[in-house]
């Protein structure tokens, strides 16, 4: 039985290594996932921003026009 104990302790060592990579993956797993959600919802908000830049520059052009038509008509 002595022979079997540097085998049972072997196994017993990669199963320890298993768990720990099985856990490691499940953590990464998660990360992941969460990371990709905080993906999308960055490229939301960047797509939201960017209308809003376009909406205010349309909105300024817009005044800017108006003005130069002021000039150009005193009266």
């Amino acid at each position: 039985m002595a022979e079997h104990e540097p085998t049972q302790s072997v196994v017993a060592e990669i199963g320890a290594r298993v768990d720990r990579l099985v856990e490691l993956c499940r953590r990464l797993g998660e990360e992941n996932r969460s990371l990709r959600q905080s993906q999308e919802q960055l490229a939301n908000e960047r797509a939201n921003l960017i209308a809003k830049n376009e909406q205010a520059r349309s909105r300024v052009e817009a005044m800017i026009s108006r003005l130069k038509s002021l000039e150009q008509n005193p009266g």
